[in-house]
C-alpha cells in the first residue's frame, strides 16, 4: 500500500497496525474552505491526493487522508504563526467543535475507488490565555489544524472525545480497518 501523504501522525498509525507501507506524499494543491462547502473539504482533498499518487502508482493500493476541524460551520485550518494559534486555542477554549476525517483507497488500473469521512466530536476545558500558551511551549501546533494535537498533551486542554480518537490525530483506524479493500489486496 502506499500512503499519499507525508504526515507523521499518519505514518506512525499504520506503522502502529502492521500495515505495509510507502509514503509518497502528494503534491497536489489542496481546496481550501474557501473553495467549496466545509463538510465536503476533507473528502475532496482525499481524493486530490490519493488520484495524483494512484496516477503515478496505478498497480497500488493508495491511501489518501485529510483532517478538518470545523468549529460553527467554519473550517479552522493550520495556523499561520503563533499569534494565530494562540487565537485558535482561545477561540476553542470552553467549546465543542467537530473533527472531520475523509479518506480515500484507489486501485488505479482496476478502476477501484472507495470514498468514506468520519466525524468525531472534541469538547476543550475552559482554559486561560497563560494555559494556552503554556501548550504550545510543549507542543510544535504550527502543522496542526486548529494548533493542537490530541496526542500531544492533550490533557491540557482536552475534556472529552466522542468518537474515534484515531480520526482526531488524523486517520479512523476503526473504519479504516472495517473496509473489504484492505482485505481483498492483503493489506491486513
Amino acid at each position: 500500500m502506499i500512503l499519499a501523504s507525508n504526515s507523521p501522525r499518519r505514518k506512525d498509525i499504520l506503522t502502529s497496525l502492521s500495515i505495509q507501507f510507502k509514503v509518497v506524499p502528494s503534491h497536489e494543491e489542496e481546496c481550501s474552505a474557501v473553495t467549496c462547502f466545509p463538510e465536503h473539504l476533507p473528502i475532496l482533498n482525499a481524493v486530490l491526493k490519493c488520484q495524483s499518487v494512484a496516477y503515478d502508482f496505478p498497480d497500488h493500493l493508495v491511501l489518501g487522508a485529510d483532517t478538518v476541524v470545523e468549529l460553527d460551520g467554519q473550517i479552522i485550518e493550520k495556523p499561520e504563526d503563533e499569534e494565530d494559534a494562540l487565537r485558535m486555542l482561545m477561540m476553542l477554549s470552553g467549546r465543542r467543535h467537530q473533527v472531520v476525517t475523509g479518506v480515500c483507497l484507489i486501485k488505479q488500473n482496476e478502476n477501484v475507488l472507495t470514498v468514506f469521512a468520519e466525524k468525531s466530536i472534541v469538547e476543550f476545558n475552559m482554559f486561560d490565555q497563560k494555559t494556552a500558551e503554556d501548550y504550545m511551549k510543549k507542543v510544535y501546533v504550527l502543522d496542526k489544524a486548529g494548533s493542537y494535537a490530541v496526542q500531544e498533551h492533550g490533557e491540557i486542554i482536552i475534556k472529552d472525545i466522542i468518537g474515534s480518537e484515531s480520526n482526531v490525530i488524523g486517520l479512523p483506524v476503526e473504519k479504516l480497518l472495517e473496509c473489504p479493500l484492505l482485505k481483498q489486496y492483503g493489506i491486513i
